[in-house]
């Protein structure tokens, strides 16, 4: 197991069920021994007469020594030019699985302001917390479906519970998805507050195209994994830690989150929080930090890496 693949529900929703990470040799040998605790190089099994044998480890070629068959080339160029604006892809309309992508809209110039915290996010927040696999794999090519697992494996650090967070639309508790939704449905902007090394494990993009969808413009925690961070950057998005990571601790989930001051974002330069009290009118500030680097920056002004290009190629 390598510490990121083994939790509950990963696999097929069934709190039950835990996954871990082994060798084709060692699942085999497993599979014969008809026991998870077999250690092959030591322990003997017993054949149908009685007799006890041991396995022989097992020997081969790591890698062909002509090489792999390179196969059949089935590669076919792009068109360009005034052809490639002709080419349309038809999704069906009705489809659970697939749907097209909607570009995400520039960043409007203004600072974001009293936005409620989504969730606070305690403890190990792994990509697969944030987009878990499983079952919701089907969904991969269809956003708006696959956003209906957005961090439903996170903990809330209000309640210790998972899919559970505060609606300040309703003023009741709701599935983090369902939350996610009210609040894009009023335009109400959100963060999300996170721990150590969050986005850590698989490096999957949906992850970041989530909370991006569903209406999220920040993820501030202690620290990040660095393959989630850019790929929150590639969608518009600010990754922001805190420049001392025991600022998370000032923080209630049900505080309000204004970020202030994006006029001058740059490279190396802090940003300011203000944390407004929910249960009172006191204001803290804290700083923030970023890794944006100029073209990253251009990133979120346009909305996404992908809008970006656009634009530079079109000019």
């Amino acid at each position: 197991d390598d510490g990121t693949r083994n939790f509950a529900m990963r696999n097929d929703g069934n709190p039950a069920t835990h996954a871990f990470v082994a060798s084709p040799e060692i699942t085999t040998a497993f599979a014969i021994a008809g026991k998870l605790t077999f250690n092959p190089k030591t322990d003997a099994l017993k054949a149908d007469d009685g007799t006890e044998f041991k396995l022989t480890a097992p020997e081969g070629l790591e890698l062909p020594p002509k090489g792999f068959d390179p196969g059949e080339n089935t590669y076919q160029a792009p068109v360009e030019g005034e052809e490639a604006s002709k080419v349309a892809v038809n999704v069906d309309e009705s489809s659970n699985r697939l749907q097209l992508l909607t570009p995400f809209n520039k960043w409007d110039g203004k600072d974001y302001s009293e936005m409620p915290i989504l969730i606070k996010a305690k403890g190990k927040c792994t990509t697969d917390h944030i987009s878990m696999a499983g079952p919701w794999l089907k969904y991969r090519g269809h956003l708006d479906n696959i956003s209906n697992n957005l961090l439903i494996g996170a903990i809330n650090e209000e309640n210790e519970m998972t899919n559970s967070v505060y609606n300040g639309v309703k003023d009741n508790f709701g599935a983090v998805p369902d939350v996610a939704r009210d609040y894009k449905k009023n335009g109400v902007k959100w963060v999300v507050i996170g721990d150590q090394n969050y986005g850590e494990g698989s490096s999957r993009e949906h992850a970041a195209l989530e909370p991006r969808h569903l209406g999220g413009v920040a993820v501030i925690t202690k620290s990040f994994a660095r393959i989630h961070e850019t790929n929150l950057k590639k969608q518009g998005m600010l990754p922001l830690t805190f420049a001392r990571p025991e600022d998370y601790d000032l923080i209630h989930p049900r505080d309000k989150i204004s970020l202030v001051g994006l006029q001058d974002l740059a490279p190396g330069k802090s940003v300011k929080m203000i944390i407004s009290k929910h249960n009172s009118s006191e204001k803290i500030e804290v700083e923030l930090r970023h890794t944006f680097n100029e073209t990253q920056l251009e990133w979120f002004k346009s909305g996404s890496a992908l809008n970006y290009m656009k634009e530079t190629l079109s000019l």
